[in-house]
């Protein structure tokens, strides 16, 4: 009744993961798309005019800037026009014939040297396909081709990526939150001295907070999941019921972290300062989803550990993009679980059940 009568933590607990799933599942993406590219094309023949009609058709490039020499090129970058420029020598058409070989210089504006060498490699990738057209023309000796296959993403698109992440950044937040303010608001209002003169034990009032928001959970996960798969496109290739479980009970386990921190704050700000520093960031650097844990220190692998979203990350990302079963996350199910049975051992062992 509380929950339902307070309209702002309604708009919290399902405003927010709408929000949270809808905006990082749309801008926060690793891909690199219609980046504005120029095309400097000394040669101006069928070979050349092909490679910039297949840049243009990919829908990584749009081709917006005829350059005409060498001097335009520097202040097509200051201006940010561009990103990428393809340069074509003289004769290219002639030199490919001929040799069978022939140049193509990419520039690429480096301020951004994720995003610059993307682009340059998603324009080698254009060429090179156009080269792998070309069936006509005899191959060179020794000439090795590769062959690339990607597996589960073979589009790379990055909401494969960020929406398991997501999905246990806006759990994590959302139930510790709510959950870490539930008890110290019964204290502040002072209606917890009536529930402790009540013939009611600790674990019971413990539970009786966790119940109303898992049930709102519920509704979350089910939104979650319905935006990543129509509007995200995001494939369930594993079993959703095993899906739909491993969510409730990472839900419990967060919901038990927010009544531990719930029982050990003394007022509603401390607790969702310490939900909000002491969980978002851990969530979103240690849990895998944006940085690579392989590639930080020792310290903060061995840290990452007791971060409850990185196993729930590793839990929804092989269930939903692999398509696996139970049998390949049953260890990450029984450390989340572990997690759970600690953190409610402890918030009931920290309820006071004497005000001071």
């Amino acid at each position: 009744m509380h929950v339902w009568r307070d309209k702002r933590t309604m708009l919290i607990l399902f405003g927010m993961p709408i929000m949270q799933i809808l905006i990082f599942g749309f801008a926060l993406t690793n891909e690199v798309k219609n980046t504005r590219i120029g095309i400097l094309d000394k040669s101006k023949d069928e070979t050349t005019i092909a490679i910039i009609h297949q840049l243009q058709a990919s829908r990584y490039f749009d081709v917006v800037e005829n350059i005409s020499d060498n001097s335009k090129l520097v202040p097509s970058f200051q201006a940010g026009d561009i990103k990428l420029v393809v340069v074509f020598p003289e004769n290219f058409q002639e030199q490919l014939l001929q040799s069978n070989t022939a140049a193509v210089q990419l520039i690429g504006d480096a301020t951004d040297p994720n995003t610059a060498n993307t682009l340059i490699n998603y324009a080698t990738a254009v060429i090179l396909d156009y080269q792998s057209s070309l069936r006509n023309r005899p191959p060179l000796p020794y000439t090795i081709n590769t062959e690339t296959r990607m597996l589960y993403n073979p589009q790379l698109k990055g909401s494969y990526n960020f929406v398991p992440g997501v999905m246990a950044m806006v759990l994590m937040l959302v139930c510790a939150m709510m959950t870490s303010i539930s008890i110290v608001r019964e204290k502040e209002m002072g209606t917890m001295e009536i529930i402790l003169v009540s013939p009611i034990v600790p674990i019971r009032i413990v539970i009786a907070k966790m119940v109303p928001y898992f049930l709102l959970s519920a509704v979350n996960i089910a939104s979650i999941l319905l935006l990543s798969v129509y509007a995200l496109d995001v494939p369930i290739r594993g079993n959703l019921t095993l899906l739909v479980v491993e969510c409730l009970m990472f839900t419990v386990t967060v919901l038990a972290l927010g009544l531990l921190i719930s029982s050990i704050s003394n007022s509603q700000e401390v607790a969702m300062l310490i939900s909000l520093m002491g969980l978002f960031l851990p969530t979103i650097m240690l849990s895998g989803f944006m940085f690579p844990i392989e590639n930080m220190p020792l310290g903060l692998r061995i840290f990452s550990n007791i971060v409850p979203a990185k196993w729930f990350y590793i839990i929804v990302r092989n269930i939903m993009i692999k398509g696996v079963g139970f049998e390949y996350v049953w260890k990450e199910t029984l450390i989340l679980l572990s997690m759970t049975v600690f953190f409610m051992a402890i918030s009931i062992k920290n309820f006071k059940t004497r005000l001071e």
